[in-house]
C-alpha cells in the first residue's frame, strides 16, 4: 500500500544550493519509494543560533510503500552520505530531512512525532508545501493556509533556478 509523506528538505553548508537539489535526487531513489511533487527552493534565516550561514528549504512529497520509521531510517542514511554531523542543536547542517506528514497519520513515538512538531510556525515549511498544494491540510482538518506561518515572513525568500 502506498502512502503520501512530506518531507522538509534544508541545508546551510558545503554549497546548500546544490545539497537541496541532490537531495531531492536522492530521494527518488529510495527503496519503494516515488518523488512526486518537489517546491521551489527558498532562503531562509536560521532557526536558533544566527552564527551561521542563511539556509536553503524545499519540500517534497513522496509516495512510499515505507513505514513511517523505515522512510525516517532511509532520511537518516541519506543525512550521513550527504556528511551531516551534529554538533549543536539547530546548528548548521549539510543536510536536515524532516518527515512532516506521513498520510493523515497522527504519530507520537520515541523516535519520530507527524506531524512534524515546529510545521506550522516555520514559514519554509509552510510556504513551500502550500506552492505544491494550496488546499493541503493537517491531520484533523485544519487548513494549514490559516496558520499564520503561512503568511509570508520578510527573510524568506523563493531562489530562481
Amino acid at each position: 500500500m502506498s502512502h503520501k509523506a512530506w518531507i522538509g528538505l534544508g541545508s546551510n553548508l558545503d554549497h546548500p544550493h546544490q545539497q537541496v537539489l541532490t537531495a531531492l535526487d536522492d530521494l527518488a531513489g529510495l527503496p519503494l519509494t516515488a518523488l512526486g511533487a518537489r517546491s521551489s527552493l527558498y532562503s531562509s534565516r536560521p532557526v536558533g543560533p544566527q552564527d551561521q550561514p542563511d539556509f536553503v528549504n524545499a519540500v517534497a512529497v513522496l509516495d512510499t510503500c515505507l513505514s513511517p520509521l523505515a522512510l525516517l531510517d532511509q532520511l537518516q542514511a541519506l543525512e550521513q552520505r550527504h556528511r551531516r554531523v551534529r554538533s549543536r542543536h539547530w546548528g548548521p547542517r549539510t543536510l536536515d530531512l524532516d518527515l512532516l506528514l506521513y498520510d493523515d497519520q497522527e504519530l507520537e513515538l520515541a523516535r519520530l512525532v507527524v506531524p512534524h512538531p515546529w510545521l506550522a510556525s516555520r514559514a519554509f515549511v509552510v510556504q513551500p508545501m502550500l506552492e505544491i498544494e494550496p488546499g493541503i491540510s493537517l491531520p484533523g482538518g485544519q487548513r494549514l493556509s490559516q496558520l499564520s506561518a503561512a503568511r509570508p515572513s520578510n527573510d524568506l525568500k523563493r531562489l530562481s533556478l
